[in-house]
């Protein structure tokens, strides 16, 4: 009857809408989080709820390492040069999911900077719940900048490309 007793006490208490959490589980879905650079998941199963979040304010403050001193002349040119590329318009993101420069980790790019697209020019791909979207330009012009990361995670309208319009 003691050891009866002493189990009762040791296990937790487990009332309605209170489900176990598998350790295993969870490592994957941090492994998951890695893998993708996802900065936050939650996922809902029956009365169970599992919300991971990376870091915090102070993980995301940067910090500015030390830098040569560089000629008057560069830094009043980058300002000015990206003043130029803020005004232009950009392709962004049509759904989340995880961008890719490549068809596949051997062939090059879609696009380069410098490179020519128009409406239907396919500049990358974005996989989705294991589906791959191609994504076309949709407008004309020239690549100036690429923004989005190979393999990184990508949100809905999130900027991926700078084109400079013809």
């Amino acid at each position: 009857m003691g050891d009866e007793k002493r189990t009762e006490k040791e296990k937790p208490a487990m009332g309605p809408g209170t489900a176990k959490v598998d350790i295993e589980s969870l490592r994957q879905l941090l492994a998951l989080m890695s893998e993708h650079d996802l900065a936050e998941l939650e996922i809902e199963q029956e009365d169970l709820v599992v919300r991971l979040r990376k870091g915090g304010a102070a993980a995301v403050v940067p910090v500015a390492a030390p830098v040569a001193a560089a000629p008057a002349a560069i830094p009043s040119a980058a300002p000015a040069a990206e003043a130029e590329t803020a005004k232009l318009p950009t392709i962004n993101s049509p759904m989340v999911g995880t961008f890719y420069a490549t068809p596949s980790p051997e062939a090059p790019p879609f696009v380069k900077i410098g490179d020519r697209v128009t409406e239907d020019t396919v500049v990358c791909v974005i996989e989705a719940m294991k589906v791959f979207n191609e994504i076309r330009a949709e407008m004309s012009g020239t690549v100036e900048k690429i923004l989005g990361k190979n393999a990184a995670a990508v949100e809905f309208g999130q900027p991926l490309f700078v084109v400079r319009p013809d």
